[in-house]
């Protein structure tokens, strides 16, 4: 077994492994972080939610809030930029069931940054101190940090802020090797996290650009990273976590790398994904947010931006679920898994 699979530690919570699902507003809703532990992640990060508790009315907050039935440990993750509203927000979440709180100051949405909280905190150290010491304190979980390398590429600055969370109490540090200046379309750079490891003592978990066993042992082997985290290579291949503990252990074939079996089975598990949404959002919103799903998991089969056009159209579940598994069953003789 190779070393760079293993069983990952936050705080009193030993994961089965260090590979973990990124949180991602709008798709890491309990139906895809159950689907995405089944298939080998051993960790799934929740939706952020809002400190500011007044705005947790509304029916997206309280699906984002709830983990009933959910394994553990469950991760639940804040966003915000003032102290007192963040410990309280992470005291709720317990309260919730959450075995974990994550502190978002990764985000480089503007509704998000424009209020001073995500990656805009990382311009103000003294307030990110702040924010850790004001959560850590406030709960008796582990508390973890996900954050960006900077503002920008003359402002990175993760390594203070990882001496920051160290000093803070922070169980756990996720970076993702951007800035917030930086778009998708920039690659991400591993030299910080790197930096981090040489100079700081704290649990590390990389994140960015990893989308396939070689990205992974890639990044772990040149990071020193203890784990690495997955969020867009996740999108219509949950199964990745499969592939990528097999691929680092030089293990058996996982079943999704099969030439024999992918259609079948990621015919089923399309099937269990869709059925999930439809049962935990209800038909209406099911459906809409299963469309996005349904064009991740068909995106390199050949029709699929016709495909996707015909079911953007789909009122109904069970016509939704038909035309998704009747398209896997084409004859798609040029099919190749991601």
């Amino acid at each position: 077994m190779s070393t760079l699979i293993r069983p990952f530690q936050i705080g009193p919570h030993r994961l089965a492994n260090n590979l973990i699902l990124a949180p991602m507003a709008g798709i890491t809703d309990r139906p895809f972080r159950t689907l995405c532990r089944r298939l080998g992640a051993g960790l799934a990060v929740a939706e952020m939610v809002a400190a500011n508790t007044a705005l947790w009315g509304s029916r997206k907050s309280l699906r984002r809030l709830d983990y009933r039935d959910e394994s553990g440990p469950i991760s639940a993750q804040i966003v915000g930029s003032d102290p007192a509203q963040m410990a309280e927000a992470a005291r709720l979440n317990v309260e919730l069931g959450a075995h974990i709180i994550d502190i978002n100051m990764g985000c480089p949405a503007k509704k998000v940054c424009r209020v001073a909280a995500g990656s805009a905190l990382l311009r103000d150290e003294t307030r990110v101190a702040r924010i850790l010491e004001a959560v850590v304190a406030a709960v008796a979980v582990p508390v973890t940090l996900k954050i960006r390398t900077g503002w920008s590429p003359a402002e990175r600055n993760a390594v203070r802020i990882a001496r920051i969370a160290r000093e803070s109490g922070i169980a756990a540090l996720t970076v993702h090797g951007r800035t917030r200046a930086c778009t998708y379309g920039t690659p991400a750079e591993y030299d910080t996290l790197r930096a981090i490891r040489a100079f700081v003592d704290i649990p590390l978990i990389a994140n960015g650009d990893i989308a396939s066993a070689q990205d992974a042992r890639r990044v772990l082997d040149y990071t020193g990273a203890d784990a690495i985290m997955i969020g867009r290579a996740a999108q219509g291949r949950p199964w990745i976590f499969g592939d990528i503990a097999a691929g680092l252990a030089s293990g058996p074939v996982h079943p999704s790398e099969s030439p024999n079996a992918p259609r079948h089975w990621i015919k089923d598990i399309l099937r269990e994904h869709l059925e999930s949404l439809y049962a935990f959002h209800g038909d209406y919103a099911g459906v809409r947010i299963a469309r996005k799903h349904i064009a991740w998991y068909c995106r390199h089969l050949p029709g699929a931006a016709r495909f996707r056009d015909t079911i953007n159209t789909i009122e109904s579940a069970s016509e939704q679920l038909r035309l998704a598994l009747a398209f896997l069953d084409r004859d798609h003789d040029d099919y190749a898994r991601p």
